[in-house]
């Protein structure tokens, strides 16, 4: 089977060689995790409502290099950030305190994974020393770069703590940092993409039952034995938009405007003890009873249920190979976002455009919760170029202070699909 082509031999070989340096030991003995960042095509905001999404990881992502510490200290080093991380893994760590801004603000994602193991009741005896960095030169916003953080650092802890633990469970687990350290409402699409994805795969993953599956593209009609048809490529495109999402006020509140409009379908059809998820309303419901929603709240509700439809809708064309119809939903998942889900500014709804009117693009959408960093689009594996090209120049007329911002070789990214996180 074929693999991915990140990360290669030199970007591990690198990151091998600084943490050698920091830990005082010999290349050979530093282990590496390599963690993906993730995009979602189809299944914007309904992660957290329990709804059906589909994800991939791309050829991008975090590298860890760790060595074991022989006792209870972790010291780590960013190749993107400033400062050193100094903790043990025997300090108290409570739920809540990733929310406490510090001077070095990358080192609540460690902490957090210590506070989400042992919260799990993970027996730990020692520490990591470190370096971690990030593919680059781009802002990370929008991918996933938290999650594939997080999931790093529970990866290379339960490697230095000899523990044997699933992708499911580190689903849990870093869920245990982003929504009892950090404080972020979200829901478990970014870990699972990370965790479970399979190289050229699809994954379709029930955010209420946790089962998964991978959609695979379809063969050549000519030859079922030969690789699948490189038809695509994956776009990125940044926007210079950056704020954290647990400090922003907008990514929490439509989390729970979908809560509230869940409580008031199923008071309507009889099942006011239910948990207040728009997956707990079935869509004959939802068209019996949505006029007693109004305003905000019916706009989150039409987005969950419509945007359940276009992912249901766009496994079936991913199966057959119909990426044009695949990206058109891609498309009017991104419209339903900025209508009904109201997310965006207006940096991002104008980046979003640009790549609807760029060549060989099949459909693009928000990346992430829509409120900062990119856009993400399929564009035909041969045009690929010339829409980057396309996206980039259009950008700096409509945000030229923006654009100003962003590196020309980081500011539009073509990409292919990843693999799931692992030790490599």
């Amino acid at each position: 089977m074929a693999e991915s082509s990140w990360p290669s031999a030199a970007e591990v070989e690198r990151v091998r060689r600084s943490t050698a340096s920091l830990a005082g030991c010999d290349v050979e003995d530093v282990r590496v995790v390599a963690s993906p960042y993730r995009i979602c095509p189809l299944g914007a905001h309904i992660d957290h409502q329990g709804g059906t999404v589909t994800a991939m990881t791309i050829n991008k992502g975090v590298l860890l290099g760790f060595v074991p510490s022989g006792d209870c200290k972790v010291v780590l080093r960013s190749a993107q950030f400033k400062g050193e991380v100094q903790f043990r893994i025997d300090n108290n760590l409570c739920k809540g305190d990733g929310e406490v801004q510090e001077e070095c603000g990358w080192g609540r994602y460690p902490r957090g994974a210590i506070f989400a193991l042992k919260s799990a009741g993970k027996s730990l005896y020692q520490g990591i020393v470190g370096s971690v960095v990030g593919s680059g030169p781009f802002d990370s916003s929008g991918i996933s770069s938290s999650a594939a953080v997080g999931v790093a650092y529970l990866l290379a802890f339960e490697s230095a703590n000899d523990l044997n633990i699933s992708p499911s469970e580190n689903i849990e687990l870093d869920r245990l940092i982003e929504n009892g350290f950090l404080g972020l409402k979200n829901g478990i699409l970014d870990q699972s993409a990370i965790l479970l994805s399979q190289y050229k795969c699809l994954t379709c993953i029930d955010c209420k039952s946790k089962e998964y599956k991978w959609i695979h593209p379809p063969k050549s009609n000519e030859n079922s034995e030969c690789e699948e048809l490189e038809l695509y490529k994956i776009l990125l495109a940044f926007s210079g938009v950056k704020h954290s999402l647990s400090s922003r006020p907008g990514y929490n509140s439509r989390v729970a405007e979908c809560q509230m409009a869940a409580r008031i379908l199923l008071e309507a059809c009889g099942k006011p003890s239910a948990e207040p998820l728009l997956c707990n309303v079935t869509q004959e419901d939802y068209i019996l009873h949505k006029d007693r929603l109004e305003g905000g709240l019916a706009r989150r509700a039409e987005h969950y249920f419509s945007e359940n439809k276009r992912v249901f809708a766009g496994l079936k064309a991913w199966s057959e190979g119909k990426l044009q119809e695949f990206g058109k939903l891609m498309s009017e998942s991104g419209l339903s976002s900025i209508q009904n889900y109201e997310c965006g500014c207006e940096p991002m709804i104008e980046l979003y455009e640009i790549l609807l009117k760029a060549p060989g693009v099949f459909g693009a959408r928000f990346s992430g919760a829509g409120f900062r960093g990119c856009c993400v689009a399929l564009v035909d594996a041969n045009l690929a170029e010339k829409a980057a090209l396309y996206v980039r120049e259009q950008y700096k007329k409509v945000q030229p202070d923006l654009a100003a911002n962003l590196e020309d070789d980081g500011s539009v990214l073509i990409c292919e699909s990843g693999e799931s996180a692992r030790l490599v």
